[in-house]
């Protein structure tokens, strides 16, 4: 792989990070500050926290696709909105959303919904916690032209992914579009680099 320093610089538009759980907010943080054309970020099966999400929704205002993927659970467990309320209070431009496994609640989806109006495409598979029924449902369905819910397909989720379809709710639509291809101005980085990711800050030093 070629050295980091040497290939980033603030011009970068596309960063994906696959199962980098050895990244840290900290890390990531000091990373963001130092990409303000950033558009599209996918972050996919990490310890990262709703901090880094705040501190990238700040820095990088030109952000426009987000997925911040957690791992499968199977079912509904332990509730939390931090992420959700992070995304909706920073990050108003986003067009596309993903939350693969996120703990949101149906208050994590209405802030969503309100604090990010452009958003065109929205992947809430297995998001168990989300009940998309009455006047959220109806509002979802107005608002955001391409949607999955939490019992839609998962068969080309990259990552390996588990789900009871014994639950579908038929009322849910399935009518999410594949998202734009990526920029060519990109990079990626997966946890089955050579690098030492602790300090990932280090690497960002141009």
């Amino acid at each position: 792989m070629v050295n980091i320093r040497c290939c980033i610089t603030n011009r970068l538009q596309c960063l994906r990070l696959a199962r980098c759980c050895r990244i840290t907010d900290k890390g990531l943080c000091d990373v963001a500050k130092k990409l303000p054309q950033l558009e599209e970020l996918d972050i996919s099966i990490s310890n990262l926290t709703k901090d880094s999400l705040e501190v990238i929704g700040r820095c990088c205002p030109l952000l426009k696709s987000l997925k911040f993927n957690m791992e499968s659970y199977g079912r509904a467990h332990i509730e939390g909105n931090e992420e959700a309320f992070a995304i909706a209070e920073t990050m108003p431009g986003l067009h596309h959303l993903q939350l693969f496994g996120n703990k949101l609640t149906n208050d994590g989806l209405l802030a969503i919904l309100d604090g990010c109006p452009q958003l065109e495409s929205l992947d809430l598979r297995q998001c168990f916690n989300v009940m998309l029924r009455g006047s959220l449902s109806k509002r979802c369905s107005e608002q955001i032209k391409d949607l999955r819910i939490p019992y839609n397909s998962t068969d080309e989720y990259p990552c390996e992914a588990e789900i009871d379809y014994g639950s579908l709710d038929e009322d849910y639509p399935s009518r999410f579009s594949d998202m734009d291809s990526l920029s060519d101005d990109h990079y990626e980085f997966s946890g089955g680099s050579d690098f030492e990711f602790d300090d990932f800050n280090d690497f960002w030093k141009f």
